[in-house]
């Protein structure tokens, strides 16, 4: 870059420009100049090294991903996302039966404890024996009948 520094400005320059290619400025206005300069050129050093080098590394990341080991890493992480999802289903799975099968044993409690209650409340009256198992809550939320009035 050319800047030329004087005390008179060439005609029709009022301060500091550039004419044919060259900086002109007075001595009062070049420190401004040669920051403006700087800055610019700066910028365009920049601007030239953030694509350096772009095709090669385009080229690059492309090879490793059409590469044999990416393909086999990206299988091993379905494989792993598969395994977990296949994993937590039969858990849910077998939890599920343990439940269906608790709840069962539930209920047969529950029917025989009612039918033990009826019996006693026939021979010695409603309100001779208290003989709820669970509370109304529990019972509600079990499902179990409400034999409370018989």
């Amino acid at each position: 870059m050319a800047v030329l520094v004087t005390q008179t400005l060439p005609k029709g320059m009022e301060r500091f420009g550039e004419k044919d290619g060259v900086w002109v400025c007075t001595f009062h206005e070049v420190k401004g100049l040669v920051f403006v300069l700087r800055d610019a050129i700066m910028k365009v050093y920049n601007a030239i090294k953030s694509q350096e080098n772009k095709g090669d590394k385009m080229h690059l990341l492309y090879h490793y991903l059409t590469s044999g080991e990416f393909a086999e890493q990206w299988s091993a992480i379905r494989e792993g996302f598969r395994s977990m999802k296949i994993s937590i289903q039969k858990e849910r799975e077998a939890m599920e039966k343990l439940w269906k099968a608790r709840e069962k044993q539930l209920e047969k409690v529950l029917l025989n404890a009612a039918h033990i209650k009826g019996s006693i409340e026939g021979i010695a009256g409603s309100d001779s024996v208290d003989l709820q198992l669970l509370d109304d809550a529990a019972e509600a939320l079990l499902g179990a009948p409400d034999n409370s009035n018989d």
